[in-house]
Order: structure tokens, then C-alpha cells, then sequence
């Protein structure tokens, strides 16, 4: 009997043992009665496919340079220039001396463009006539000149390149990068007031031979920057001694009045330049069918280098090839 009750007993601990829990484990806690169910999650919607991309503006037309093979145009520059007067003197009774003659010139260069071996859009300017040397520099697809000039050459190029950025139709306007006036080389110049004004505009979209768009482009820029020349402290008179004070207050008694007793202050400079042109551009083919601008510059009181005062007229001309000699300085680049 004992050992009866001896064997239930382990049996019954044997299964109590099996049953334990094992130890940390967590129980859910149960949803209060009151509680609404959680809503289920709802699926993710697709992500809505990306808009195509408006079809072009047929009003509308973008200018770019196709150089798929090299292209030259005959730039001729017929000007009408002088030197700047020479100031007028400040507190005499004299006049000025009169402004030099102007002389006439007539100037002929060719604007050769093409792409590099590495793909880059290139120009060279090239001076017809002795004693010219050739210039050169690079460009984007648009004609916008990155680099390789300055001063004027660097404007005339602009003017005759740049094409602009975006899409344009009737009556669009845009800015060149153009600086027309540096008074940056005048010596000691204080600027006092600048005038500018820089518009293209697109007059005329109109249909031309075998499917060509012919874009009419009208230039107007201007310039004007003036101001006065300070003079430099070494320039700059030393004040007198007591002595020789008092000596100069006599004899500006028994003067015959040529100064003027008004004390003369800096005297004034400026500088300024218009433009005002006309082009063609053959919208399929890239390229220029006519252009021409007339640019007039206006200098009193200080010199420029390289600038003359007057009127220079610009035509470029499309040359039906490009002659051989002077593709081959761009070809080794």
C-alpha cells in the first residue's frame, strides 16, 4: 500500500513539473471590454507615376551653334574715331583746345568656329592685313564665352556669339555678358553714377527655305559710368611756408584776375557706349544669315586703353568654306 501511494505521488510531481512556465515569460494583457477594436492597416497606395514632360512650345524656338562642321563668318569693323578731348582747365578764363579730327578705318577679321578633338566648342578670331595676331578662346553650345578675352574684343565677341539660354518666341527679351564700360584702368576714378541697359529681343520668328526658321534679333545696350578723378597725395600740392604765404596774398592783389576765385574741385570723367544692331539666325542650320550693329562710344575727361571716341559699324558675313590655314592652330588644340 505504501508503495502504491509512493508511486501516485511521484507521478503527480512528474506532471506538475512538465507544466511549469517558463521563467520571464509575457502574457498579453487582454483588451478592456469597452475598448474598440484597432483599426486594420490599410495598404499602401503606389507612389503616382512621374508626369511626362510637357511637349515643346511651337511658339517658341531654342537658338544653339551646330558645329558639326566648322563655320566661319568675315567680320568688318568701318569706324569713325578720335582720342578723347583733353579735359578743360579749371578756373582760367582759357578755352579748351578743340577735340582731334576723327579718322576713318576699315578693319576685316574672320570668326572661325568648331569643335575640339574633346568635343568643346572653340573660336578663333583671326585678323586679316599685316601685323594682326590671331585670338582665341572657348564657348558653350549657346555661343556664351567662357574664356580666352577681354576688354573690347571680348564684347565684340560676345555680341556676335551669345545666343540665349532658354526657349524663346515673339517679343521675348534676354541679357548678354557684356561689360561695354571698365573704368577700372583710369587711375584713381571715383564712380558717382552708372547708367545701364541691356536688352535682346526677339522682333520676328518667320518661315524660311526647305523648312528653316528665320529669328529676328534686335540689339539695344547701353552703358554709361561717370564720376571723378581724385587726385593721388603725391600729386597733391605742399602747403606753402608763412613767408611765401604772405608774399602770394600781395600779389593776388595786383593780379589781373585770369584765376578763378572759386577753388577748382576734381574734375570729372566719364564714359559711354550704345548699341544698337540687327541679326538673322537660321534656326535649323545654327548659324548667323546676316548681322549688324552699330556701336557708338562717348569718353570726356579720361583715356581708355584700347577706346576711342565715335561711331564703329559691324557686319558679319557667312563664308561659304572655312579656308584650310586656319583650321589647322585649332585642330592641334
Amino acid at each position: 500500500m505504501n508503495r502504491r501511494l509512493i508511486g501516485l505521488l511521484a507521478a503527480l510531481c512528474l506532471t506538475s513539473a512538465c507544466k511549469e512556465e517558463p521563467v520571464g515569460k509575457m502574457e498579453p494583457i487582454p483588451r478592456p471590454p469597452d475598448m474598440p477594436a484597432a483599426p486594420a492597416k490599410k495598404a499602401e497606395a503606389p507612389k503616382p507615376a512621374p508626369a511626362p514632360e510637357p511637349p515643346p512650345d511651337p511658339s517658341k524656338v531654342t537658338l544653339r551653334w551646330k558645329l558639326d562642321a566648322p563655320t566661319a563668318f568675315r567680320l568688318t569693323t568701318t569706324a569713325s574715331e578720335s582720342a578723347p578731348p583733353p579735359p578743360a582747365p579749371k578756373g582760367k578764363k582759357d578755352k579748351a583746345p578743340p577735340a582731334p579730327a576723327a579718322r576713318q578705318s576699315e578693319t576685316t577679321a574672320i570668326f572661325v568656329l568648331q569643335k575640339t578633338e574633346s568635343g568643346d566648342y572653340a573660336f578663333r578670331i583671326v585678323p586679316q592685313g599685316p601685323g594682326g595676331e590671331a585670338d582665341q578662346g572657348t564657348m558653350s553650345e549657346r555661343g556664351f564665352v567662357l574664356d580666352g578675352l577681354s576688354g573690347p574684343l571680348r564684347n565684340t565677341a560676345v555680341l556676335v556669339l551669345e545666343l540665349p539660354r532658354d526657349a524663346v518666341g515673339q517679343d521675348a527679351a534676354w541679357a548678354l555678358g557684356t561689360d561695354l564700360v571698365d573704368m577700372g584702368s583710369v587711375p584713381n576714378f571715383v564712380e558717382k553714377k552708372a547708367e545701364r541697359r541691356n536688352q535682346v529681343k526677339l522682333t520676328a520668328l518667320t518661315p524660311g527655305d526647305n523648312g528653316e526658321q528665320v529669328a529676328t534679333l534686335e540689339y539695344d545696350l547701353s552703358e554709361t559710368i561717370s564720376g571723378q578723378l581724385r587726385p593721388s597725395r603725391q600729386s597733391l600740392p605742399k602747403p606753402p611756408k608763412l613767408e611765401e604765404a604772405h608774399a602770394k596774398k600781395g600779389a593776388d592783389k595786383h593780379d589781373d584776375h585770369d584765376e578763378d576765385e572759386t577753388p577748382a574741385g576734381p574734375p570729372a570723367a566719364s564714359a559711354g557706349v550704345q548699341v544698337k544692331g540687327r541679326g538673322e539666325f537660321l534656326v535649323k542650320a545654327g548659324r548667323w544669315r546676316s548681322w549688324e550693329a552699330t556701336i557708338t562710344t562717348s569718353i570726356e575727361g579720361a583715356t581708355l586703353p584700347g577706346t576711342l571716341n565715335g561711331e564703329r559699324k559691324l557686319r558679319l558675313t557667312p563664308l561659304d568654306s572655312v579656308p584650310a590655314d586656319l583650321l589647322q592652330p585649332q585642330a592641334k588644340k
